[in-house]
């Protein structure tokens, strides 16, 4: 009974995500390659921040730049994302844990 419970409960905790996005949310500054310019200096000064959100896509890394307001809301949809893998692995685990002891009931023919 426990682990219908809870199999009840990640159900649930799947329908109050918000929406979801798949990938990696990066911040990155880098140097431009210009002569004399304060990214080239000692200590170099890079330009940025940039955000990057990176996924693949048919097996090809795909990356798409984001401004700074689009990086806040990617990071909560990333989360999500990874939440709901979180909740869909804990899901499987208890499946087959639940699933074995139905079938240890089925008559075997």
């Amino acid at each position: 009974m426990r682990d219908e419970k809870q199999y009840q409960e990640l159900k649930q905790s799947v329908l109050n995500l918000g929406f979801v996005r798949w990938g990696s949310l990066v911040k990155r500054f880098m140097p431009c390659g210009k002569p004399g310019c304060r990214c080239q200096g000692n200590p170099p000064q890079l330009h940025g921040p940039y955000y990057q959100w990176t996924r693949k896509v048919k097996g090809k890394t795909v990356t798409v730049r984001l401004s700074a307001a689009e990086a806040k809301v990617f990071e909560e949809w990333i989360a999500n994302g990874r939440q709901f893998d979180r909740i869909i692995s804990q899901m499987g685990k208890i499946s087959l844990r639940v699933t074995n002891r139905l079938l240890k009931l089925v008559p075997k023919s």
